[in-house]
C-alpha cells in the first residue's frame, strides 16, 4: 500500500500541491502575522502555531468533507443574471471581513503613531484572534482544497502536501511575524496586501476573475523598495555615527 503511494506521478502530485499550499497559504500567515503582533508578547508564539494548527484542521476537514463542499459550486440562487453559489457567498463574506479588518487596522495604526500610543493599546485576546483566524482559515481552505481537488484525485497525498506546507509555514512564521510587528511601515503593506486579497475575494464571489499573480508582485515590487528604504536608512544612520 505504502509503495504504491511512492510512484513518480504522486510524488509529483506530492510536491506540486505543496508548493501551491504554500503561495496559498502566505496570505494566513499575514494575517496571523497582524493579529499576533496585538497580543502580549508571551502569547504570540502559542498563537501562530494554533493558528497554524486551525489551518490544517480546516483544510483536512473540508478534505474529507470534498463531497459537501463541491456542492458549494452549485447555483443557489440568481440575482441580477448573475448565478451565486454557496462558495460564491463565502468568498463575498469573507472577502468583506479581510476588507473590513484590514481597513480598521490600518485606521488603528495610523491614528496610533499620530497621538503616539503605545504599542500595546488594542490587544486583543488569544481567544478573539483565533475565532478571527478560523474564519478566514475557512475561506482560505476552501479556494486551497477545491484547487488541490482539481490536480489530484488521492486524498492520502492532498493530507500530506497540506501537512508538509503547514509544516513549512510554521517553520518560516515566527521570523515573519517578528519582522512584520518590528517594522510598522511593513506591517501597513501587510494589511495592504490582505486589503487587495479581500476585494480579489469579493470580485471572485461576483464572478469577476483576477489574476493573484498581479497582487502578489505588486506587494514583491512593493516590500523590495521597502527592504531597500530601509537599507538606505540604516546606512545614513551608521554614516552620521562614524561622522560623529
Amino acid at each position: 500500500m505504502f509503495s504504491e503511494l511512492l510512484t513518480t506521478e504522486n510524488l509529483i502530485a506530492f510536491f506540486t500541491l505543496t508548493s501551491l499550499e504554500i503561495v496559498l497559504g502566505i496570505d494566513n500567515v499575514i494575517f496571523i502575522a497582524i493579529l499576533a503582533g496585538k497580543l502580549p508578547e508571551k502569547q504570540r508564539d502559542l498563537a501562530r502555531q494554533l493558528g497554524l494548527g486551525l489551518a490544517v484542521l480546516s483544510r483536512i476537514g473540508l478534505l474529507f468533507a470534498i463531497g459537501w463542499v463541491m456542492k458549494l459550486k452549485e447555483p443557489w440562487f440568481t440575482l441580477m443574471h448573475h448565478e451565486f453559489s454557496g462558495k460564491d457567498l463565502v468568498l463575498i463574506v469573507g472577502g468583506s471581513f479581510l476588507i473590513g479588518k484590514a481597513t480598521w487596522e490600518m485606521h488603528h495604526k495610523v491614528r496610533g503613531i499620530q497621538h503616539g500610543e503605545s504599542h500595546s493599546t488594542g490587544a486583543s485576546s488569544l481567544g478573539g484572534m483565533l475565532a478571527q483566524v478560523l474564519l478566514i482559515d475557512v475561506v482560505f481552505s476552501l479556494d486551497s482544497v477545491i484547487t488541490a481537488v482539481g490536480m489530484s484525485n488521492n486524498i492520502p497525498i492532498m493530507v500530506a502536501a497540506i501537512l508538509a506546507s503547514v509544516a513549512i509555514m510554521l517553520l518560516f512564521s515566527g521570523p515573519v511575524v517578528r519582522f512584520v510587528d518590528a517594522h510598522p511601515a511593513i506591517k501597513l503593506l501587510a494589511l495592504a496586501f490582505l486589503l487587495l486579497i479581500g476585494v480579489l475575494l469579493v470580485a471572485e464571489g461576483f464572478h469577476q476573475k483576477i489574476d493573484k499573480g498581479y497582487i502578489y508582485f505588486a506587494m514583491a515590487f512593493s516590500l523590495g523598495i521597502e527592504l531597500l528604504q530601509m537599507r538606505m536608512e540604516k546606512n545614513q544612520q551608521r554614516g552620521s555615527i562614524e561622522d560623529d
